[in-house]
């Protein structure tokens, strides 16, 4: 059995990105971004990279009408959406904060991080009323 000797090993072709040189974010995150709003022109992106600390912070904004969609179903989307951009930001040595602005101006989102995981407040439990007490489960038995 004869192996393929016209393909070459393509791990060793390719170059490793410096890290002085920054993936296109802003780029991204319109890509990223742009399928979920109704009104693409509404997404403002500033972007601020610090090549001394090795960190990127990226502030979006966007119509507060397409929060729902960005943000997705329990944040699913926002959370993929984070993931790809620490992928970027570790591929190059930094690490990324992302803040999520309304069309007010006024903060909508968290940061995050690499290292932690995204700060979502804490779910509230409802109080329950009154003195009754948690149903019991008991096995069945045929």
């Amino acid at each position: 059995m004869s192996l393929n000797r016209s393909v070459q090993n393509p791990h060793h072709n390719q170059s490793h990105q410096s890290s002085t040189t920054s993936p296109d974010y802003v780029g991204l995150v319109r890509f990223l971004i742009e399928p979920f709003l109704e009104s693409p022109e509404s997404l403002s992106v500033d972007c601020e990279v610090s090549q001394t600390l090795n960190k990127v912070w990226i502030r979006i904004a966007f119509a507060s009408a397409d929060t729902g969609k960005v943000f997705g179903r329990g944040g699913r989307n926002i959370q993929a959406i984070r993931t790809v951009l620490a992928a970027a930001a570790k591929i190059a040595g930094q690490s990324v904060y992302l803040d999520i602005y309304g069309s007010d101006s006024k903060r909508e989102g968290i940061s995050f991080n690499e290292d932690q995981e995204a700060q979502l407040p804490s779910p509230k439990s409802k109080p329950r009323r009154g003195n009754i007490p948690k149903p019991v489960v008991k096995p069945r038995f045929p």
